[in-house]
């Protein structure tokens, strides 16, 4: 088992620059529900850096991320298994990046959602009970309005979630079902950035 972390992997700039650089980050409602500005803005509004790390942005041909992907490719097609790691650089959106990152070295879409299921519940001896709809599994679902294994990009339509038999909204995680109930308030929405730079009244 096999599992990378191609949002942060060496041999060239992280993974997540490429996402970063080339998605629509502060045009995704449901990422700037979840996330604060704050955070954000410091990960996409100017990054910089003095190496292959988490800053900066570089020419495509720099990326090692699809290279690694391709090498998991051919492991899968030999019968090895491999998973999805996400690193935890951004919450939610981020193991969506991995997932579409380890398909990009060539991977087909069936076997990076098995990646990203099956082998993962395997890996960590939870395939009884994770990893694919069966009798006798938990009831743990997300439902997409589009196929991923059109597009291995559908992953990030979620429309519901179903986590220990209740059902969310995928846009709020509102619970509407069995209860109908709003997901808690997070304060960081009433919270504006605290900015010291700037021109005050006397130095104008």
């Amino acid at each position: 088992m096999n599992t990378p972390t191609l949002l942060v992997s060496y041999g060239g700039p992280w993974g997540e620059n490429y996402f970063y650089t080339h998605e629509d980050i502060f045009g995704d409602e449901k990422l700037t529900h979840f996330t604060p500005k704050r955070e954000l803005d410091f990960k996409a509004r100017r990054l910089q850096t003095t190496g292959p790390g988490p800053g900066g942005w570089f020419a495509e041909e720099e990326y090692a991320f699809p290279k690694h992907a391709a090498w998991l490719a051919q492991l899968v097609e030999n019968g090895g298994n491999t998973g999805i790691g996400s690193h935890g650089q951004l919450q939610g959106l981020g193991y969506h990046w991995e997932l579409w990152a380890l398909q990009s070295g060539g991977m087909d879409e069936h076997d990076a959602l098995r990646a990203a299921t099956l082998m993962g519940a395997d890996a960590i001896g939870l395939s009884g009970d994770l990893g694919s709809i069966e009798p006798g599994k938990l009831a743990d679902l997300v439902i997409l309005d589009a196929d991923p294994l059109e597009d291995i990009r559908n992953t990030n339509t979620i429309d519901r979630v179903m986590m220990n038999g209740r059902l969310y909204d995928g846009d709020t995680l509102d619970e509407l079902w069995p209860r109908q109930r709003p997901a808690p308030h997070e304060p960081w929405r009433d919270t504006a950035p605290a900015v010291s730079a700037g021109l005050r009244g006397g130095d104008r």
